[in-house]
C-alpha cells in the first residue's frame, strides 16, 4: 500500500485497493465459498416418511368414517381428538417431506458413480495432452515472434497471431466442426480423391475421436500458451544465445540450456491458463463431437446442475475439479521451480 501511495497518491492508491478488495470478495471469494458451502450438505429425503403419510391419510379416512356414524357425544369428541392430532401429524410430515432437513458432510463427493469417476479421471489426462500438445505447438511461434529480426518483422507476425482471435470463439469451433465433419471439408477432398465413398458413409468419423477436440481446444487456446512465452523470451538477452553458439553449442543444446530455463515462468503460465481452460471447457467438446466422442467433466457438471437440478453434487464436481487444477498449478510451480512472482512477471 505505501508503494502504490507513494507512485500514485494516496486517493488513487486507495481506489485501487478497494477495487482489488471488491474484485477478490466478489468474483472469487464469495462465489467460491457459496460453492463449497453448497457442496458440503444435501437433504435426505427418506422414503419412509412418504409411507407414514399414507397410512395416517388411511387412518384419517376410517376415523371421518367414524365420526359420521358415531351419536355417543363422548365417543364424537374422542375422535375429533384422534383426527386433530393425525391431521397434526400429516402436516408436520408433509413439511419433512417437501423441506427435509440438511445433512452436512462429504457423502456428495463420495456419491460419484464409476462411470462419473472414469470420465473425470480421462478429462484430467486429456486436458494434460491438450497442454503437452499445445506447449510443443506453441513453443517455435512463441520463439519466433519474441526473437524476430527487426520490429515490424514481430508486430507482422503478433498481427497474423492475433487477427484469428477477433472472431468469436464459437465460430471458431464450428469452423473446425465444419472442416472435420462427416461431409466437411477433409472428407469432401478425401472423397474428390476417390480416397473414401461419402455416397456409402465411408467418411473418415474425426469426430468420434478425441483428436478432433483437442485440435479445436488447442486453436482456441494457443494465444493462453503463446503469450505467456513471448513475454519471458521478449526479455532474453540475445547475446547468450550467441555466445553458446560461439562455444559451439547446437540449436537443441541451446534450448535446453540457455532458452527454455529463462522461459520456465512462461511456459508453467501458459500450462496451467491452457490445462483450466482445457478442463473446465464445455462447448469445445460439446460441440465438436456432438456426443459422438464420450463426456467431458464439464459437460456432467452442467447436468447436474441444470439437467437434474441436483445443485449439491454439481457443486461437488466442479470442487473436485476446482482442486485437481489447484494441485496442477502447484506441481507446475514445483517443477519449473518458480514461485508467484516469477509468474506474475
Amino acid at each position: 500500500m505505501g508503494s502504490l501511495a507513494r507512485a500514485y497518491g494516496k486517493p488513487l492508491a486507495t481506489l485501487i485497493a478497494l477495487i482489488t478488495i471488491v474484485w477478490i470478495f466478489a468474483l472469487i471469494l464469495v462465489p467460491l465459498g457459496a460453492m463449497v458451502q453448497q457442496s458440503l450438505w444435501w437433504r435426505d429425503a427418506k422414503g419412509s416418511v412418504s409411507l407414514t403419510i399414507d397410512r395416517l391419510y388411511n387412518d384419517i379416512a376410517v376415523l371421518e368414517l367414524d365420526q359420521g356414524n358415531a351419536t355417543d357425544p363422548a365417543k364424537k369428541a374422542a375422535i375429533e381428538a384422534q383426527l386433530a392430532a393425525k391431521q397434526a401429524e400429516v402436516t408436520e410430515l408433509e413439511a419433512q417431506e417437501k423441506n427435509p432437513p440438511k445433512t452436512y458432510g462429504f457423502a456428495n463427493f463420495t456419491r460419484m458413480s464409476s462411470l462419473h469417476f472414469y470420465i473425470f479421471v480421462r478429462t484430467i489426462i486429456y486436458a494434460l495432452m491438450v497442454t503437452l500438445l499445445a506447449l510443443v505447438v506453441c513453443y517455435p511461434v512463441a520463439y519466433v515472434v519474441a526473437l524476430a529480426s527487426g520490429p515490424r518483422k514481430a508486430i507482422i507476425l503478433m498481427v497474423c497471431l492475433i487477427v484469428p482471435y477477433a472472431i468469436n470463439e464459437l465460430l471458431r469451433v464450428y469452423a473446425w466442426l465444419m472442416i472435420l465433419d462427416y461431409r466437411g471439408v477433409i472428407n469432401g477432398i478425401l472423397g474428390w480423391l476417390g480416397i473414401v465413398d461419402l455416397d456409402n458413409r465411408g467418411w473418415i468419423p474425426f469426430l468420434e475421436n478425441p483428436s478432433a477436440v483437442f485440435l479445436a481446444m488447442i486453436y482456441t487456446y494457443v494465444l493462453f500458451m503463446v503469450f505467456p512465452m513471448v513475454n519471458t523470451l521478449e526479455t532474453l538477452d540475445r547475446n547468450q544465445i550467441e555466445a553458446a553458439r560461439d562455444l559451439g553449442a547446437s540449436t537443441v543444446r541451446i534450448h535446453r540450456r540457455v532458452i527454455i530455463p529463462h522461459a520456465k515462468p512462461g511456459i508453467a503460465v501458459g500450462c496451467i491458463m491452457t490445462f483450466m481452460l482445457s478442463a473446465g471447457s464445455y462447448s469445445v467438446p460439446s460441440i465438436m463431437t456432438r456426443g459422438q466422442g464420450g463426456d467431458w467433466f464439464s459437460q456432467l457438471v452442467y447436468r447436474q446442475f441444470y439437467e437434474s437440478n441436483n445443485w449439491n453434487m454439481g457443486s461437488a464436481y466442479a470442487v473436485s475439479l476446482l482442486v485437481v487444477c489447484t494441485i496442477f498449478i502447484l506441481i507446475m510451480m514445483r517443477l519449473f521451480g518458480v514461485g508467484l512472482r516469477d509468474i506474475a512477471k
